[in-house]
């Protein structure tokens, strides 16, 4: 344990997004969601129909979000709606739905200053696709992270060019690497997105996604276990061939967490550790009626029992790579 008060200056046994924001800005931090009305590459024919395979925006976009609202109404909607549920005085707008950076950059210099003016909002949070950046969007992003905290978010999802293929992802990992390493060198914060459980992947092949990621300049991730949502072409799949799914149990999925946060980069914060989907939306098993809070303890916990934390095993990969 102590190896972990060491790093982190806690006592969690992951590198937690919330204890980073307590360190860095001195109090806990709330994403504001908020939906521009953008769409993606993959969905309107620029580079496929469909969008990904998985994708129904209503599995993740809270009720507050709705494009007919200006993005300072559904800031000051998105914060009383945190309010109920935390003590927080400062906000990051989170440009959440869909592709935030797939229109022209004058168009979202609107947008994301509009987000910015609002007074409790102190930064942005801008989730994208690598192949929804250029040069122009990055060097704008590059002055604004100058003086404004900015992280762009990337959906990695799989590490895998197979199953990017087979999710309709409609680019491969070289780019997702060019990408983010072209934002890395600007200074600009990034974070990431992974999911476990997408067809075709078996468990060492996930696990391996740990050494992977670990070795790209990424600042957070998320990690979240597949859903079948309603309203998909996942969805439909699963209801025809479900045999070439794999979904975890929660009993699997505890262990397995486990095993991928021992092989990860400690210095990567950990924002999410496992996703949730409102049931109604579900096509798919579910782990039932576990709020949140009731995951990460049982997380926490596998963490204890097994004695071991984020990185344990990191630096023998890591010397393995560079022998």
């Amino acid at each position: 344990m102590e190896a972990i008060n060491y790093q982190w200056g806690h006592t969690r046994r992951f590198n937690a997004f919330s204890n980073y924001t307590k360190q860095k800005y001195g109090e806990r931090m709330q994403k504001v969601s908020l939906d521009a009305g953008f769409t993606c590459p993959n969905r309107d024919g620029s580079i496929a129909f469909g969008g990904c395979t998985y994708c129904n925006n209503d599995s993740f976009n809270p009720s507050y979000c709705k494009t007919t609202s200006s993005i300072t109404q559904q800031i000051d909607e998105g914060i009383i709606f945190l309010q109920k549920r935390y003590k927080t005085q400062k906000y990051l707008a989170y440009f959440q739905a869909y592709s935030n950076t797939y229109a022209p950059l004058e168009k979202l210099k609107k947008l994301y200053e509009e987000a910015l003016s609002h007074p409790k909002i102190v930064g942005l949070v801008i989730g994208t696709r690598v192949d929804c950046v250029d040069e122009p969007k990055l060097n704008y992003l590059q002055e604004l992270a100058k003086t404004t905290p900015i992280t762009i978010e990337y959906g990695i999802e799989s590490c895998y060019d197979t199953t990017l293929n087979f999710i309709n992802r409609g680019h491969n990992f070289e780019q997702t690497c060019q990408t983010i390493k072209a934002t890395a060198n600007r200074g600009i914060t990034i974070g990431s997105h992974l999911i476990f459980g997408l067809p075709g992947e078996t468990r060492a092949q996930m696990l391996a996604e740990a050494k992977t990621v670990s070795q790209l300049p990424i600042n957070f991730i998320k990690l979240h276990q597949l859903h079948i949502v309603k309203n998909t072409v996942m969805a439909h799949q699963y209801k025809k061939q479900p045999e070439i799914f794999q979904l975890f149990s929660l009993e699997e999925y505890l262990d397995f967490i486990v095993d991928f946060l021992e092989l990860l980069n400690p210095e990567i914060i950990v924002e999410r550790l496992f996703g949730e989907a409102p049931p109604y939306i579900m096509a798919g098993p579910t782990w039932g009626n576990l709020r949140n809070d009731a995951i990460m303890n049982l997380i926490e916990k596998n963490l204890e029992k097994r004695a071991t934390w984020q990185g344990r095993l990191f630096k023998q990969i890591e010397q393995q790579v560079n022998s």
